[in-house]
């Protein structure tokens, strides 16, 4: 016989289900505004509802171009935010 939940764990559940929604929406246009600062746009970029109790961002797909460009952006943003170090001239070839 399958466990039935009680009402106050549905009433837990639900709400647990709800925050992650939320989370994967705020990240949805974190990361659409982040795009748009760099001047790119992901247009299946979209939350794709709570999996496992937690927000989830459907990124979808996008071509190689795309794929390159936004490598070099967070590859230099990472550069930034680490002072250059250690993998800034890995889009390059270089270790």
């Amino acid at each position: 016989m399958a466990y039935e939940l009680t009402r106050t764990e549905r009433i837990h559940y639900k709400r647990l289900q709800d925050a992650a929604y939320q989370a994967g929406e705020e990240a949805v246009v974190n990361l659409k505004t982040a795009l748009a600062l760099a001047g790119l746009t992901l247009p299946s970029l979209c939350n794709d509802g709570p999996v496992a109790g937690h927000g989830f961002v459907r990124l979808g797909g996008c071509n190689a171009a795309f794929a390159n460009q936004l490598a070099e952006i967070i590859t230099a943003g990472a550069g930034v935010a680490a002072g250059a170090g250690a993998g800034a001239g890995v889009l390059q070839g270089r270790p």
